[in-house]
C-alpha cells in the first residue's frame, strides 16, 4: 500500500523529535534533496534523520553509512538487513526503531504478522532456517558478542552465507545497536505514520 498523504515535516526542529534542545542546521544541498526523496517516497522524513539534522557532519555520515548498510548491493536481501534490524531493536527495547523497521517488514514482506512477530519474539516467526540463523547470530551479538567463535560463523556458512554476507549481517547488526543507544539515550520519537503502514495483506 502506498502512501498516499504527503507530510512536509522536513523543516522541523530536532527538539521536535527528540528530548534534547536542539535546532535544526541549514541543511546541505545534498541532504535537502535527500529529504525531498524521502518525502517523494515515504511521504515524510524519518524522524530519525530530523534528529541528527542539527548538524550536517552527523546527519551526512548517518546517511551515507545507513544507505551503504540498507540499499547497497549485498547476498543479503532488503528484507533480511530490516529483519536483522528488527531483531537487533528488540533486544535492545528501542521504541524508534521497532516502529520504523518493523514497518518496513510489513511492508517488504507482504506479511504484517512477520513484522510483529519478530518484534515480540523471533523465534516464533515463520521465516527459513537460513533467516533464523541470521537472526541468532544478530542476538547474540547484542547480548555476548566476545563469545562469538568460528563455529558460530561456521553455522552462518552451513546455511549459505558467504563470509561477505556475514561481513554484512556483523555490519548491519552493529549499526542499529548504535541507533538504537542513540534514539533511547535522547528519547526519539517515532513518526505516527509508521503505525498504520503494511497492515493488510497485499
Amino acid at each position: 500500500m502506498k502512501n498516499t498523504k504527503k507530510v512536509d515535516n522536513r523543516h522541523r526542529n530536532p527538539s521536535e523529535v527528540t528530548a534534547l534542545d536542539l535546532k535544526q542546521a541549514e541543511l546541505s544541498q545534498q541532504m535537502a534533496s535527500y529529504f525531498e526523496k524521502c518525502i517523494e517516497k515515504l511521504g515524510f522524513v524519518p524522524n530519525v534523520l530530523l534528529a541528527y539534522a542539527h548538524a550536517m557532519p552527523k546527519l551526512e555520515s548517518f546517511v551515507s553509512f545507513y544507505n551503504e548498510l540498507m540499499l547497497a548491493p549485498s547476498g543479503l536481501s532488503k528484507l533480511e538487513r530490516e529483519m536483522i534490524a528488527v531483531a537487533v531493536s528488540a533486544e535492545n527495547r528501542c521504541w524508534y526503531c521497532l516502529v520504523a523497521h518493523g514497518a518496513a517488514v510489513r511492508q517488504l514482506s507482504g506479511r504484517p504478522e512477520l513484522g510483529e512477530a519478530i518484534a515480540f519474539n523471533y523465534r516464533v516467526a515463520d521465516i527459513t532456517p537460513r533467516q533464523r540463523a541470521m537472526l541468532d547470530f544478530a542476538v547474540k551479538m547484542c547480548r555476548a558478542s566476545a563469545e562469538i567463535g568460528e563455529p558460530d560463523r561456521q553455522t552462518l556458512r552451513d546455511h549459505g552465507l558467504s563470509d561477505a554476507d556475514i561481513w554484512d549481517l556483523a555490519a548491519t547488526a552493529s549499526f542499529y545497536a548504535m541507533s538504537n543507544r542513540m534514539a533511547s539515550a535522547t528519547g526519539m520519537q517515532p513518526n505516527p505514520e509508521y503505525h498504520g503502514q503494511a497492515r493488510q495483506k497485499v
